[in-house]
C-alpha cells in the first residue's frame, strides 16, 4: 500500500468488510474515493469480487470468517503500521458527499480522540426507518489505529473499546438493511439464538412471566418510546416481529436449559 507524502497520522484508509456477494460493493466502493486508501477486507468471493476491487481502487485482503469483532481486529492490525485512521465500512453501506466531509473534517482532530460514532439512515424493506430504534443507530466506525480494538466476547452486535474520547458524527451513514422480509426473519433467528446462549452462559433461566412480560415490554419500547409509530404500518409491523423474536429467546433459552 503506497502512503500519501503526509503524515501516517492523518492518512485514512477505509476498510470494507465483505463476503462478497452484496449488490451495493461497487457503489460503496465508489463512495469511499474521498479516503486515502481502500482495502477491500472479503471473507468470502465470487469470481467478480477481485475485478471490483481493482475497479474500485481498492486492495483485495482475504481471511476466514470467524467472528464479527475478530474480522474487524484483524483488520486493524494488517494496516496498523500503515495508516493512522480506519473507517469501517459493510458492503451494503454507502458514505454520502456531506458525510465524506465530516469524516475528514473529525480526522483532522487528531489524537484529541479515539474514535468517532456516525449515525446512520436503515433502508429496511427499501424504506427510509426513522423509528423503532433503528435510528439515528450511531455505529462507532471511525477509530484511531492504535487506540481501538474489538471485544473478543462480542461476537455479534460488536462492541469497541477505546483507549481515548469518543467524538459523534451525525451526518448520516445510508445502510442497506434487511433487503426483504424473508433476509429479516433469516438474520433475527441467528441473532436470537446468540442472546439466547449468552443467557444461558451467564446462568440466567426463563420464568414464567419472561414469555409474557418481556415481549410486551420490547414492543412497547420499540412502538412507543423509540416512535415505531412514526413509521405508521411499518413500524407497527417491525415492533411486533422484534417483540416475537423476544418470544422466541426465551423459547430457545429454556430448550438450552432443558438439554443441559
Amino acid at each position: 500500500m503506497n502512503l500519501s507524502p503526509f503524515s501516517v497520522s492523518n492518512h485514512l484508509t477505509a476498510v470494507v468488510l465483505t463476503r462478497g456477494e452484496s449488490p451495493y460493493l461497487r457503489e460503496c466502493l465508489a463512495s469511499l474515493l474521498f479516503c486515502d486508501a481502500r482495502i477491500l477486507f472479503a471473507s468470502g468471493t465470487t469470481p467478480q469480487t477481485a475485478q471490483i476491487a481493482e475497479e474500485g481502487g481498492a486492495s483485495l485482503l482475504t481471511r476466514p470468517f470467524d467472528n464479527y469483532a475478530s474480522q474487524r481486529n484483524a483488520a486493524l492490525e494488517a494496516v496498523r503500521d500503515e495508516t493512522g485512521w480506519v473507517l469501517f465500512v459493510d458492503d451494503d453501506e454507502i458514505v454520502p458527499p456531506e458525510l465524506a466531509s465530516a469524516v475528514r473534517e473529525a480526522v483532522g482532530w487528531g489524537d484529541s480522540y479515539a474514535g468517532w460514532r456516525i449515525a446512520r439512515h436503515n433502508y429496511i424493506f427499501g424504506r427510509l426507518t426513522l423509528g423503532a430504534g433503528w435510528f439515528p443507530d450511531y455505529q462507532t466506525r471511525l477509530l484511531r489505529v492504535g487506540a481501538a480494538k474489538y471485544d473478543p466476547v462480542r461476537r455479534v452486535h460488536e462492541v469497541v473499546q477505546l483507549d481515548g474520547a469518543l467524538g459523534t458524527i451525525d451526518t448520516p451513514l445510508i445502510h442497506h438493511n434487511y433487503a426483504s422480509l424473508e433476509q429479516f426473519i433469516q438474520k433475527q433467528r441467528a441473532y436470537t439464538a446468540y442472546e439466547a446462549g449468552i443467557l444461558h452462559s451467564e446462568g440466567v433461566r426463563p420464568k414464567p412471566q419472561n414469555y409474557i412480560l418481556q415481549p410486551l415490554r420490547q414492543f412497547y419500547w420499540r412502538f412507543v418510546t423509540l416512535k415505531g409509530y412514526r413509521d405508521g404500518f411499518h413500524g407497527l409491523r417491525l415492533s411486533a416481529l422484534m417483540a416475537w423474536y423476544e418470544f422466541r429467546k426465551y423459547v430457545l433459552l429454556r430448550g438450552l436449559w432443558q438439554a443441559k
